[in-house]
């Protein structure tokens, strides 16, 4: 991951993706919303639940897109994190030609709008369940929110992390 100036850093934007209502779905946005905290005013934070086209307008606008979010492979334990290109996924064929993954957007993106990231990298945490309604986070879901935050921070290339109890930022 390479380095990235003040002023490129302020135009990488954290995307956290899921539904908070629904057990460890909800990991992309509060993962978001910590990175909020760990890097105040070093990257611009959107958190959504929607997903296929939905997402084109959260992709306008940024240099660099991270997107964080929950993923279900069957393959890794509950809180194992996957840090994704469009080089490792393939397009998965949709049930509607609206439903499309994260990428195939991302490009159409490109050829619609004049300001789309170049790059984008996606971090994924492997979920236990995505569809329980109401229901909480696994605790390894959980606990792999710092090491998320972690990730991003090594992303903006070291980018000091603000600690309130010291003040410093």
């Amino acid at each position: 991951m390479a380095a990235y100036t003040e002023n490129e850093r302020k135009r990488v934007r954290v995307l956290g993706l899921g539904n908070e209502i629904l057990a460890d779905d909800a990991v992309g946005i509060l993962a978001a919303r910590e990175v909020e905290r760990a890097f105040p005013r070093q990257v611009e934070v959107v958190c959504s639940s929607s997903a296929g086209f939905g997402l084109m307008e959260d992709m306008v606008g940024a240099s660099r897109l991270l997107v964080i979010d929950s993923i279900v492979t069957g393959k890794a334990k509950p809180g194992t994190i996957h840090v994704l290109t469009a080089k490792d996924l393939r397009p998965v064929p949709g049930i509607a030609p609206h439903f499309v993954g994260l990428f195939e957007v991302l490009d159409v993106a490109r050829q619609l709008y004049p300001e789309v990231p170049g790059e984008a990298l996606a971090i994924a945490v492997e979920a236990a369940d995505c569809t329980t309604v109401g229901g909480p986070l696994h605790p390894d879901v959980r606990s792999a929110i710092p090491a998320v935050v972690e990730l991003v921070g090594r992303f903006l290339g070291g980018a000091s992390r603000h600690d309130p109890a010291s003040g410093g930022g």
